[in-house]
């Protein structure tokens, strides 16, 4: 694995099949049907995994970066490409970041977006080197936005192995099956971090509809991990509004929080809306 190494990509025809997937892997039966949810194809990266390290134990989706362009829409045909941009040290961690371009055959941005992943640096001792207690140290708290501003109205879903089986399967994965997750170093299935994602996504479309398509963004790192049967809220809180041509950009801090306060996922994100005065 290399910086700069081309991954590959694919042609797809936006399919409604998708929308329908996306919708029962997300408990996502609010979302508008029209366009197709921004995040769609959320696990394009993981469809080769060539530029992952080899020390797969105990593996994290850290952080996930989103730029957003344009809608697809059901029909549209739109190309992927995968490429390694970026790879870094943290603590006892390897992080690769991978990138995903979304075009138009003829080359029009889609979206952007940037996968983060963590890799142990040295082979674990431990059966289990991620268990469920680890978001009680001290260093996975975090303290949360607060203040005056707009909210972005608070959605709950409890995550069912029905809900992973629709957004990581059909394969069996660690997001799927019980012992393979426990073959790499986990209690229980991991819940896909991407999921988590989508569901920042997805409260942003229903506040900002085509705000959000036309020109959103997305920065969240994800701090804890989710399990099967975690109620999962997430909202967030408008820290300021700066002009944007005719419109203007909201800024957002997102976070998860799990019934007991765990936080799962914290960032920041944007997206436009017409101004009053334009």
């Amino acid at each position: 694995m290399y910086v700069g190494q081309d991954v590959g990509g694919r042609d797809v025809q936006v399919a409604a099949a998708d929308v329908a997937q996306y919708r029962a892997g997300v408990a996502g039966d609010d979302l508008p049907s029209e366009p197709a949810p921004a995040l769609l194809y959320h696990s394009e990266v993981y469809r080769d995994l060539s530029w992952y390290l080899p020390n797969l134990i105990g593996n994290l989706h850290a952080r996930q970066e989103w730029q957003l362009f344009h809608p697809m829409r059901v029909g549209d045909v739109v190309r992927s490409r995968v490429t390694v941009v970026e790879r870094y040290r943290k603590r006892d961690r390897d992080y690769v970041v991978a990138e995903v371009l979304w075009t138009t055959p003829d080359g029009c941005w889609r979206q952007r977006s940037r996968t983060h992943q963590s890799f142990l640096a040295e082979l674990p001792a431990a059966d289990v080197v991620v268990d469920k207690d680890r978001a009680r140290r001290a260093d996975r708290r975090f303290e949360l936005p607060s203040g005056a501003g707009e909210r972005l109205p608070p959605r709950t879903q409890t995550v069912t192995h029905a809900m992973c089986e629709a957004f990581s399967g059909p394969s069996r994965n660690y997001h799927t099956d019980v012992d393979m997750a426990r073959a790499l170093g986990f209690p229980d299935i991991v819940v896909q971090g991407m999921m988590s994602v989508c569901f920042v996504a997805d409260a942003m479309a229903l506040q900002f509809g085509d705000g959000w398509q036309y020109g959103g963004t997305l920065d969240v790192r994800l701090v804890n991990v989710v399990w099967p049967r975690d109620a999962i809220t997430t909202t967030g809180l408008a820290r300021s509004v700066v002009p944007e041509g005719s419109h203007e950009r909201v800024l957002v801090d997102v976070w998860s929080t799990k019934n007991d306060g765990t936080v799962t996922a914290i960032g920041t994100a944007s997206a436009l809306r017409r101004r009053s005065d334009a």
